[in-house]
């Protein structure tokens, strides 16, 4: 998608929408629809980078990013870099904290599921779900800070 074309065709509508008016009225928004280009291109990419931020949080194994790549928009979706294994305390097995965890049947087999997929125990799998839940968020923040990738 062609961010320009968008925020050229938001400045059109205000144009048209100023031409109902007298001409005085008519010439100020031109002016301002030509004015308004940027600021509307660069809005437009601000809440892109927070869908890609939402993406990002409703698939916590992947990665979104949204590129602008010569006024063309893309959403990539990469996979994220395995997370590493919370190290084992000094020791040995046994030391670290126990707790009992009552979990519904039906969770508990799409845990154990998934478990067996990643290729890790139980106990790992769930380890390392909860390391990612507390650890700070990594990947795309939402906000005015604009990374990607850029091209002129």
């Amino acid at each position: 998608m062609r961010i320009s074309e968008v925020a050229e065709a938001i400045s059109a509508d205000l144009a048209a929408l100023g031409g109902l008016g007298d001409e005085a009225t008519a010439g100020t928004a031109r002016r301002l629809a030509a004015a308004m280009q940027a600021p509307v291109t660069a809005r437009l990419f601000e809440l892109l980078g927070q869908v890609a931020a939402e993406l990002g949080a409703a698939l916590p194994d992947r990665r979104v990013e949204v590129r602008l790549a010569g006024g063309d928009v893309q959403f990539v979706v990469e996979a994220s870099p395995p997370q590493p294994l919370p190290e084992e305390e000094p020791g040995g097995e046994g030391t670290g904290a126990r707790i009992t965890l009552r979990l519904p049947a039906q969770l508990k087999a799409k845990v154990e599921e998934a478990s067996a997929r990643d290729g890790l125990s139980l106990n790992a799998y769930i380890v390392r779900a909860l390391s990612q839940q507390v650890r700070p968020a990594v990947g795309p923040r939402v906000g005015r800070r604009l990374s990607g990738y850029g091209r002129s």
